[in-house]
């Protein structure tokens, strides 16, 4: 392996390569090669965890919070969902989202009632500070990711995307029928 790919060229190799080479060196008996898709979004995943949480901390913001404010916002007027709903689109437990509602609604960014239509359901609603927030956060967000992909073509994009989406509905990762 040339030097190169310890280096990390992203034309002749990464850190992954060094570790299936190793790994082929010592146990050539086995196929280490889910290794180089797992770990390599694993490394992605951290890769992408600090470029948000930097973005994010710019507008006082965390990842759990935007995905929360996002979710309401994209509900569309009146910016409002159950707390159900924005469990089952944040993939999260009840006491988590709980978690995440109570300091939003302590910073003013969400209000928490009953609903009208059901005096026993509780509503969720992005208020005008949420929304500003959000607003604010989502372009300085899209131009992280944007720069995160810049050494990708769009083609590449696409590919990327469109193998990652069969990944994850093979693994059963598919919007619920509700």
């Amino acid at each position: 392996m040339s030097g190169d790919a310890v280096t990390g060229d992203a034309m002749t190799g990464d850190a992954m390569d060094v570790i299936l080479a190793q790994w082929a060196r010592e146990r050539p008996d086995l196929d280490c090669s889910p290794m180089g898709i797992i770990g390599r979004i694993s490394q992605l995943q951290r890769e992408v965890f600090l470029a948000q949480r930097a973005t994010f901390a710019k507008h006082g913001l965390d990842a759990p919070s935007f995905d929360v404010l996002a979710a309401l916002r994209r509900a569309g007027e009146p910016y409002q969902l159950t707390p159900t709903a924005l469990m089952r689109t944040a993939l999260v437990t009840s006491g988590a989202i709980t978690q995440r509602l109570d300091r939003l609604e302590e910073k003013g960014l969400i209000t928490r009632e009953r609903s009208e239509a059901d005096g026993r359901a509780v509503v969720v609603t992005l208020t005008a500070a949420g929304r500003a927030a959000l607003d604010a956060a989502l372009p300085d967000h899209l131009d992280t990711e944007h720069g995160m992909l810049d050494g990708l073509s769009p083609a590449e994009r696409e590919q990327l995307a469109e193998l990652l989406r069969r990944f994850l509905v093979a693994l059963g990762r598919v919007p619920s029928a509700e």
